[in-house]
């Protein structure tokens, strides 16, 4: 009597993770079902039982992304209104710590919020450091946008310099200007870059706080 073997069954989260770590081995553009149907001894048509389509399968990855923040960083049960500038610091570097802990993060997580797949958890955390300033809904969801947007836009930046680097690809005014080329790439630059752009943002908010604070006492005494 022939024998037939029992295909390999996988759970939802084997496959995620598998390919979480496809996409840091190799990058976005390398993770393929193919590759991970491969990986995982299965036929492509076997992910579907898990994954409606590939940009369902990058939305899971953007979420497991995003929710491997520092436990430093997450907010109390009851975070005390006044530090909320702290928070939404601290927000903001755990989510660029999440992204850069994985190859092309940024540009995973980037994507699937452009297409409304994902990226919800880290805009929810942003918004609701950012609504301990006591701002109204429409000014907490603006600020929590524009965080977000910063955030990924410089860890894309990151990504594709320390790619670029893996490579020894050297732009045209690097190699005119070395020192300037090797100050930007340096980690440590990165970060103090990061940084300075998150206290913009936030000493914004600060003294758009700091603002309403006071049109509201001149209201009350009137």
């Amino acid at each position: 009597m022939a024998r037939f073997e029992t295909p390999r069954r996988h759970r939802r989260d084997d496959v995620a993770q598998t390919a979480l770590r496809i996409l840091d081995d190799h990058g976005l553009a390398e993770l393929t079902m193919r590759r991970l149907a491969a990986a995982l001894d299965v036929q492509p048509s076997a992910l579907y039982w898990h994954f409606e389509n590939k940009q369902t399968l990058i939305a899971e990855l953007s979420d497991r992304i995003v929710g491997e923040r520092s436990a430093d960083a997450a907010t109390s049960e009851q975070p005390a209104p006044a530090d909320w500038a702290r928070i939404v610091r601290a927000e903001a570097h755990a989510l660029r710590d999440a992204l850069l802990a994985y190859r092309d993060g940024a540009e995973v997580v980037s994507s699937t919020y452009a297409l409304g797949l994902g990226a919800g958890r880290a805009l929810e955390r942003l918004r609701a450091s950012v609504a301990l300033g006591g701002f109204d809904d429409a000014t907490t969801t603006q600020a929590a946008t524009a965080l977000l947007h910063f955030v990924l836009g410089h860890v894309s930046h990151e990504q594709q310099r320390m790619q670029y680097d893996a490579f020894g690809i050297v732009a045209p005014s690097a190699a005119l200007e070395p020192n300037a080329a090797e100050s930007t790439a340096r980690p440590g630059e990165q970060a103090a870059g990061f940084a300075f752009g998150v206290d913009l943002l936030v000493t914004g908010l600060e003294t758009l706080a700091s603002s309403s604070f006071r049109e509201t006492q001149e209201r009350a005494a009137r």
